[in-house]
């Protein structure tokens, strides 16, 4: 698809914060094993690997189609209608959370036995 246009993608959505906002406002267990931006609002939710799934569940409860990475060095975007990845536009920054912040994250909540709990 297109760079350019695409409805349900605002370039210029700005991300919520460098976390998931369920996970660290204490819904589940607190923790994710990566993130996803909302390319419609910018809502930072966890992906469908951690344990709570916050981003995909705002996308559908939100109307919200697109997905994106907020993992540095990647720039895909994931439909959650179509369960296709797609190019699309440059999002406005950051485009990821912190390298510093560990992954998975975020530091002093992840288990060790963390591996068990992904989906």
């Amino acid at each position: 698809m297109a760079r350019d246009r695409i409805p349900g993608i605002d370039p210029a959505a700005k991300p919520s914060g460098t976390g998931c906002m369920e996970c660290a406002a204490g819904d589940g267990p607190g923790w994710w094993l990566h993130l996803r931006r909302c390319a419609a609002c910018g809502h930072i939710g966890c992906c469908d690997s951690s344990p709570s799934q916050h981003g995909t569940k705002h996308a559908r409860q939100a109307g919200h189609p697109f997905l994106a990475s907020f993992e540095p060095g990647e720039s895909w975007f994931w439909n959650v209608e179509t369960e296709q990845y797609y190019d699309g536009p440059e999002l406005a920054p950051p485009t990821s959370h912190p390298a510093s912040q560990p992954t998975p994250g975020p530091h002093g909540k992840v288990p060790a036995d963390w591996q068990r709990h992904l989906h």
